[in-house]
């Protein structure tokens, strides 16, 4: 039998026993579901595609270990959001450190001209505006966000991804999706004054 064609469980114990292939066949499954884990919680950036590999290195080093008490895909989701909210914890304690240096003044060169995007015509700032808004919330609430309605695991598995009480998540849910809402708002009311 292919080993494309096993399943996860089957996959994992013969990733155990030293198969490559197996191991390869699971990451090609899952590094998807990874990826859109990490560049929701981290935005596209190099952080996130570290978080990705790391997610799977650490699967791969802890394999021994894993019980399959929640399916490979969750496992996995796991990992990728308990990395992310590491990642965002180190961005705020370098924030702390960093200068901030206005773009085009880093030579004390002339002025540059940088060119708006929303002068394109194919420019559409919705994903856009929803990524910001969502990178505003606290790490707690995006994580919800992303798992519940973005990445579309229920309730319970968002509770059993993030380790917190069902209630939790729904109270967290709620919070969210309120907050997400009001920052939306205030920023179309904005463009509009500024129109």
């Amino acid at each position: 039998m292919r080993e494309d064609a096993l399943t996860d469980e089957a996959l994992v114990d013969a990733a155990r026993d030293g198969s490559e292939d197996a191991f390869r066949v699971l990451v090609d499954r899952y590094e998807g579901r990874v990826a859109s884990v990490a560049i929701r919680m981290l935005g596209q950036t190099p952080e996130a595609e570290d978080v990705g590999q790391e997610t799977f290195i650490r699967f791969y080093r802890g394999m021994r270990g894993f019980r399959g008490q929640a399916s490979v895909g969750t496992y996995l989701t796991r990992i990728a959001i308990n990395l992310s909210l590491n990642e965002i914890k180190k961005r705020r304690r370098r924030s702390i450190f960093i200068p901030f240096t206005p773009v085009g003044k880093e030579n004390d060169g002339p002025d540059q001209e940088f060119e708006d995007p929303r002068a394109s015509a194919e420019y559409d700032d919705t994903p856009d505006r929803v990524r910001k808004a969502l990178n505003q919330l606290k790490p707690e609430f995006r994580s919800v966000i992303v798992l519940r309605l973005m990445e579309g695991y229920s309730t319970k598995e968002t509770a059993e991804i993030l380790g917190l009480p069902v209630g939790t998540v729904l109270s967290r849910l709620r919070r969210s999706q309120e907050k997400l809402k009001r920052i939306l708002i205030s920023h179309r009311e904005l463009v509009h004054e500024t129109i």
